[in-house]
This record gives C-alpha cells, structure tokens and sequence, in this order.
C-alpha cells in the first residue's frame, strides 16, 4: 500500500491540488504496479510564514517578488 507524503505552500487552488493527487496515484499506479485503490496521497499545506528558505520566510519572498526583497 504506497503512502506518498507531499508538503506545498499554501496559496494553490483545490483544482490543483485535486490535480495533484491525481497524477501522483496515477504514477504510483503506473510505475509501481499498485492498486489503485491501496495508493493513499496526503497534502500538507504549509503556510508562507512557516516555510523558510535560507532563512526567509515565502511570505517575504513572495512580499519581495511584488516590491522590495527582505534581508
């Protein structure tokens, strides 16, 4: 029974995110072989104030794409 765990930040539409679990069984279901229904997929969404980057957070990253980047 495959568990794929993935971690994205918050901010996408559930469309994608449907999309997203989707294709992740369909490939577990293709390169593994596996039932479709023993495939789970979990998405933890993260918000950009607790997903840091060379410690900056996304939310400043995000902040600096529209203006000025944060040190």
């Amino acid at each position: 029974m495959p568990l794929i765990q993935v971690t994205v930040a918050q901010g996408r539409r559930p469309e994608q995110l449907h999309a997203l679990g989707v294709a992740l069984t369909d490939a577990a279901q293709d390169t593994l072989n596996a039932p479709r229904d023993t495939i789970r997929v979990i998405i933890t969404e993260v918000s950009p104030d607790h997903w840091f980057t060379g410690g900056q957070s996304l939310a400043a990253r995000r902040a600096g794409a529209a203006g000025e980047l944060q040190p």
